[in-house]
């Protein structure tokens, strides 16, 4: 089994930089060369900076990323989607337009005689006290249901607020390094407890590929500095780097 995985891509409503649109346009042009090359794909959360989704609308600036999606799946491929603390409160689009299996807190694979354990991993950096509790706040059903009572376009602004303050704990670099070791700590219990071969993760947004005594664990880094991905094919993992020039490298 041919497989790929890739998380924290922040695909924007609103690209405000040039920066902004070069990621978006690297996303568009690498989820375009997809289509037959894989047997999984996997989308370990983050895709979307913020996920909006009513009853009878969906953002539509989200149309070519979406639009990618439906010819990955229409081509063959299994596509599973891991929320993420940016996209996660899906409602049926995802599944019922698009073909996504949706896991909310993660998912399990063998094959190819490999336990393969896929998540975005933000409920695992047991030493970011402080982002477990915006967890819980922003996955609280009450703040869901108040948002669903919001025009769309208030609800996004808001969002995108919450969205910016996340990005930029995400720039400290103390924080940067805590999710890194808390990810680690985790995908290392997970390989000595034999719960997994492969671990593979996201959210810190630095790729790894480490070997942990008879595993491996996998971050995907992200699309906006590295263009990261991780690729497992009939077993064997590998870190990747998309190059819009030569489609990888």
């Amino acid at each position: 089994m041919k497989i790929i995985a890739l998380s924290d891509c922040h695909y924007k409503f609103h690209c405000a930089s040039n920066a902004d649109k070069e990621s978006a346009n690297k996303l568009i042009s690498f989820l375009k060369s997809i289509p037959g090359k894989y047997d999984l794909m996997v989308l370990s959360g983050d895709i979307f900076d913020f996920w909006l989704e009513g009853k009878f609308t969906v953002v539509k600036q989200y149309f070519p990323v979406l639009c990618a999606l439906s010819a990955i799946k229409e081509s063959g491929t299994r596509i599973v989607y891991i929320s993420g603390n940016h996209d996660f409160w899906f409602g049926n689009f995802l599944s019922d337009y698009i073909g996504c299996e949706i896991h909310p807190d993660g998912f399990t694979l063998n094959t190819d005689g490999k336990k393969i354990r896929f998540e975005h991993g933000d409920t695992r950096t047991f030493n970011d006290l402080r982002y477990q509790l915006y967890r819980k706040v922003i996955r609280w059903k009450a703040v869901h249901k108040i948002a669903s009572f919001l025009h769309p376009d208030l609800a996004l602004t808001i969002g995108s607020r919450f969205s910016r303050t996340s990005r930029q704990r995400k720039d400290n670099q103390e924080l940067v390094d805590k999710k890194s070791k808390g990810l680690k700590n985790y995908a290392k219990w997970l390989i000595e407890h034999k719960k997994a071969d492969i671990v593979v993760l996201g959210h810190s947004h630095q790729p790894v590929w480490e070997t942990m005594g008879n595993g491996s664990y996998l971050n995907c880094g992200d699309w906006i500095t590295y263009y990261s991905y991780v690729e497992i094919d009939a077993g064997k993992p590998a870190l990747k780097e998309y190059n819009i020039k030569n489609e990888q490298i």
